[in-house]
């Protein structure tokens, strides 16, 4: 399907889905405030480009709980995320948060709209209830072809590649979980999602994958 293309103003979507399972407090902050620079990143970008609107769903989850910080939110009304906004516990249901978050947006968006899928955890599925491999890896392939990005981020425990490729996502980026990995990764995802914005905001199309691959190699995390 080919999307339909503006002649001004560009909506951009960012989606991004973080593990908060227990694990996670090994770098919660560092977590927080990488995810806290990665929306001041997304606020200076709709400042660089008022014609790109940016919106932005923040989802949150674990096994007790998916939680929308920001569900379909206005850049500049977005704010600092705090440490009770961010509790991790509980196990990773991984399919059934890309599922729910991934559906959630298709509901809110049209053909016109650019979206970026953020993904990012330190363990692999093992709660979910709703959605299982096979669905995830459908829905992502559906909306693909709406030319949607995926990105999926995990740390050097995981298989990184495998399970990228199990749910049909072509970008993928290892990092090590302590806080200097962390801090590098977010740092690289942000200058990632700059360039990707740029390519957009200079009418580019949107491409299923390339997202990480004009990295240098000082932007790499290490592993």
């Amino acid at each position: 399907m080919e999307r339909k293309r503006r002649n001004h103003t560009k909506r951009i979507v960012n989606l991004i889905i973080v593990d908060e399972s227990g694990s996670m407090s090994l770098i919660k902050k560092q977590a927080l405030m990488g995810l806290n620079e990665t929306l001041d990143t997304v606020k200076r970008m709709q400042e660089k480009e008022p014609n790109a609107q940016q919106y932005v769903t923040l989802l949150t989850f674990n096994s007790d709980n998916t939680h929308y910080v920001f569900d379909n939110t206005p850049a500049k009304r977005t704010h600092t995320i705090r440490p009770n906004d961010y509790q991790p516990s509980g196990c990773t249901p991984l399919y059934d948060a890309i599922g729910r978050g991934v559906s959630k947006v298709n509901a809110q968006t049209s053909t016109d709209d650019v979206v970026l899928v953020t993904i990012i955890t330190d363990g692999e599925e093992n709660s979910s209830t709703e959605f299982d491999l096979r669905m995830v890896k459908q829905l992502i392939e559906k909306m693909k072809t709406l030319k949607w990005t995926f990105t999926f981020i995990g740390t050097d425990n995981l298989d990184v590649e495998r399970m990228a490729h199990e749910m049909a996502i072509d970008n993928h980026l290892e990092f090590k979980q302590d806080e200097e990995g962390t801090r590098r990764m977010f740092e690289v995802e942000r200058n990632a999602r700059m360039r990707f914005n740029s390519r957009i905001v200079h009418d580019a199309e949107p491409t299923c994958c390339g997202y990480f691959d004009d990295l240098d190699d000082k932007d790499t995390p290490s592993k």
